[in-house]
């Protein structure tokens, strides 16, 4: 009996576009937030809890890997119209929302700004392995 498990392959892909131009403390908080709306609203992301040899019950995580891509502040907004081409829900997060301390406060910000002019630090996105794939051509892994 083989002993190694098979990899596990998905047909979705979990992913994040930065603008290369963030601190790290910004991308660190736009990765954050971006990936709260895949989980929030994308149930079947989620796997199931965690448990350590003593019992200690830990939250549940993604299923699969969460890939980090950066681009620049062009790119943001190509990459933005290719996923409302292919109908790509995504969640933003737009350069107004670091004055912003609220969800509500947020909302309001991207609300007030047309869908051309948004200043996008970052995307994320979750899909067909393929759509988010070419959504993200010539996007950069982060380093």
């Amino acid at each position: 009996m083989d002993d190694e498990l098979e990899p596990v392959r998905f047909d979705t892909k979990i992913a994040v576009l930065l603008r290369d131009d963030l601190a790290t403390w910004q991308r660190l908080n736009v990765t954050a937030f971006l990936v709260s709306g895949i989980a929030g609203t994308k149930p079947e992301v989620v796997g199931e809890a965690y448990e350590d040899a003593d019992g200690q019950a830990y939250l549940p995580m993604f299923r699969q890997p969460v890939l980090v891509f950066e681009g620049s502040k062009e790119f943001m907004s190509t990459a933005h119209e290719r996923a409302l081409k292919r109908d790509l829900e995504h969640a933003i997060f737009t350069q107004d929302l670091f004055a912003t301390g609220n969800d509500r406060d947020n909302r309001a910000a991207v609300k007030a700004v047309p869908t051309g002019q948004l200043d996008l630090v970052g995307i994320a996105l979750y899909g067909p392995k393929n759509a988010v794939d070419k959504v993200l051509k010539g996007a950069r892994m982060h380093p």
